[in-house]
């Protein structure tokens, strides 16, 4: 098995078809599939240029907690991006797909039930240390925390360590467990709202 990183967004779980809505104007602007209907938790309905398990079939997560989609997203150029996939064709700004990311959100996880989560996790080995080095693949994820009203994200690279990019509205480089944070916990406790 290889190396499978993963950023995750944490949200408040009404956010999440705003930040769909905002991770589809990362997807590539020309696809091969047809678009795939997603039913939510509460009857909104996205069309979104993704699939699930592959497929363009329509999704109704609205019993189920869950969504799974197949994501491919356009990132910019850094050296990091261009050592991983040199020879990619670049649209108009300057941006190389990479993908398949493959996206589950979970709308009430256990540790924190007022916050969905969105985890993205890499294909390849390859993509795992792309997703670990690339400054231009963390200001992605980032910057779709920002624009969808996130709380926290992290990149997990399957150690014991997390790394938080995002918190409470602003970029940051910080660990759990780490000075800040010795648990997972005490950084949920960070989070707004906690106290209600």
């Amino acid at each position: 098995m290889g190396l499978d990183y993963s950023y995750e967004i944490l949200l408040p779980t009404e956010n999440v078809a705003g930040a769909l809505l905002e991770l589809t104007k990362l997807a590539p602007p020309t696809r091969a599939v047809p678009p795939l209907t997603v039913t939510l938790p509460g009857g909104d309905e996205l069309v979104l240029p993704f699939t699930s398990h592959f497929e363009s079939e329509p999704v109704d997560c609205s019993t189920t907690g869950r969504l799974q989609l197949d994501t491919s997203i356009m990132f910019a150029v850094d050296d990091v991006v261009d050592k991983f996939d040199s020879g990619a064709a670049r649209d108009e700004l300057g941006r190389i797909q990479i993908g398949y990311i493959y996206l589950t959100v979970r709308f009430a996880p256990a540790p924190h039930p007022r916050f969905a989560s969105m985890g993205f996790m890499a294909a390849t080995t390859g993509m795992s240390l792309l997703f670990e080095q690339s400054e231009s693949v963390r200001t992605v994820f980032t910057d779709l925390a920002a624009a969808s009203g996130g709380v926290c994200c992290l990149l997990d690279t399957e150690s014991d360590v997390l790394q938080v990019c995002w918190l409470n509205g602003r970029p940051v480089r910080d660990t759990v467990p780490g000075p800040r944070f010795a648990h997972y916990r005490d950084l949920v406790a960070s989070w707004p709202g906690q106290d209600e």
